[in-house]
């Protein structure tokens, strides 16, 4: 399409990927410069949130689902990585704001640069999946094979798309930053993340398919879980990504000549 061919313009594909090994390079090493537990930042958080969803429903509120250790496992990783992303795009090219005045290169590959350090923590993570699935006696599906890298491309567009248009509006409306915090937490709890699709009730399961993520998340469950995919919520995460990414996009060309103003 002539809006994704556009992307590469200025720059050639080798180097477009060579800069963009660099940065991503760079800013893991940022991450966990003098960090002691370095790797293991990248499942404490999601861990910890699903200990207290566990203590919280199985519990106190004894809601019966079953494995639902799994079922937390199974939605918060793929989720952390989607937020970490989504909540850092605001200040991207505010906080790159001197090496954007200062050299000339296409400022669209710092939200992908954000994207993909948050997307290989999340594939060094899936190992902690295994370990949980072990315990219950579950065991990894053949399917995993083209199933992740399917919903890998799928989720890295999507959020691409979705924070080259946060990063991009901040630059004009500040207030962007605190607005995207209170979008993520209603995301989170209106999505089934800490909860099966299966305990929405059907006559509002219809409306799952209208939530980008939703499609998604749904789909990391069962591949996860049930070594599956949902072909049709995969159908529509594919339309929301590309979606999604020619918006981004779109907003970012038709704003980008003024970034210098407002820098």
């Amino acid at each position: 399409m002539k809006f994704i061919d556009t992307i590469f313009t200025a720059f050639n594909l080798e180097n477009y990927i060579d800069l963009l090994i660099v940065l991503t390079h760079k800013e893991i090493k940022v991450r966990y410069k003098s960090s002691v537990l370095g790797y293991l930042w990248s499942v404490a958080n999601p861990l910890a949130i699903a200990m207290v969803f566990f203590v919280a429903f199985k519990i106190i509120m004894r809601i019966q689902i079953e494995a639902y250790t799994l079922v937390l496992i199974a939605g918060l990783f793929p989720w952390q990585s989607f937020a970490n992303s989504v909540n850092a795009s605001p200040m991207i090219f505010l906080a790159n704001a001197s090496i954007i005045k200062k050299v000339n290169f296409p400022r669209h590959i710092l939200p992908l640069v954000n994207v993909l350090q948050d997307t290989i923590h999340f594939i060094i993570a899936i190992p902690v999946i295994v370990i949980f699935m072990l315990i219950y006696h579950r065991f990894p599906s053949w399917n995993w094979f083209y199933g992740i890298p399917m919903l890998l491309a799928i989720q890295v567009c999507m959020v691409y798309g979705i924070s080259l248009l946060i990063s991009t509006i901040n630059l004009f409306f500040r207030d962007m930053e605190r607005i995207t915090a209170i979008l993520m937490m209603f995301i989170f709890y209106l999505t089934p993340i800490v909860f099966p699709e299966s305990m929405v009730p059907e006559q509002y399961r219809w409306a799952l398919k209208f939530s980008p993520l939703a499609t998604l998340m749904i789909n990391w469950r069962k591949l996860f879980l049930e070594g599956s995919i949902d072909w049709v919520y995969l159908g529509l995460s594919v339309f929301y990504a590309v979606l999604l990414l020619f918006i981004g996009y779109a907003v970012y060309k038709k704003l980008s000549w003024k970034f210098a103003e407002v820098l």
